[in-house]
């Protein structure tokens, strides 16, 4: 009778720890699945606020000069102090780029890096101020010509990136013009000026400036006969 007692003792024991490490599993098991869906959920929030979800439909991101304007050619001078204020504003754009890149493309072939970090400024800026001078100074194996020059600016994607929803179109509209003033010289130290005889010899030579001479003076003979008279 008590070993009869005793065994069932012990397998009432041994159902007891059975069902303990069953509902442990378990719990593990809900735990680790809850984690996992929550990290699953984290990764999933990040990525999403990394890459904004962009509309097929929706325009492509515009860029638009504002200073100086683009419908004339706007001209610089390349003098000490003499700085030069690109502006622009941003259209439809979705997808901020994280830096832009500005350059001034000359006729000759050349680029230059406009600004003064080497022509990269940050994404969101909508101005940038350049120095043609102090270029010209630090920069004298490849100076700025005198000549007309296409301001280009792009983002991330490249100067060559086509239009996507949402994404900055690159902008080359603008086009401007760089000179060097000459320096001043005084009359007083021979100065002359070469075209002023030539152009006095032009006048001369032209054929209604000899008609205007004749009629001035058969008006003056005319006018001297009739005061005669009187």
């Amino acid at each position: 009778m008590w070993e009869k007692r005793q065994n069932n003792g012990n397998g009432g024991q041994q159902q007891t720890s059975s069902q303990t490490g069953t509902q442990t599993a378990s719990q593990q098991s809900q735990t680790a699945t809850q984690t996992g869906t929550q990290t699953q959920s984290s990764n999933s929030t990040s990525v999403t606020n990394a890459m904004p979800t962009i509309p097929q439909s929706a325009p492509a991101g515009i860029l638009t000069v504002t200073q100086p304007p683009q419908q004339s050619t706007s001209y610089f001078k390349i003098a000490p102090s003499q700085y030069i204020t690109f502006g622009w504003n941003f259209s439809y754009i979705i997808a901020t780029p994280t830096h832009l890149t500005v350059s001034a493309v000359c006729q000759n072939g050349n680029t230059y890096p406009v600004g003064p970090t080497n022509g990269i400024i940050p994404g969101t800026a909508t101005s940038v101020v350049w120095d043609p001078y102090s270029y010209q100074t630090s920069h004298p194996n490849l100076p700025l010509a005198q000549a007309e020059y296409n301001l280009r600016i792009w983002g991330d994607q490249g100067p060559d990136a086509p239009r996507a929803p949402g994404y900055l179109t690159p902008n080359s509209g603008l086009t401007f013009a760089l000179y060097t003033p000459q320096p001043y010289t005084p009359i007083s130290s021979g100065w002359g000026c070469p075209g002023c005889s030539g152009a006095l010899s032009q006048y001369i030579s032209h054929p209604a400036f000899a008609g205007v001479v004749a009629t001035l003076l058969v008006m003056f003979l005319s006018g001297s006969a009739l005061l005669r008279r009187l």
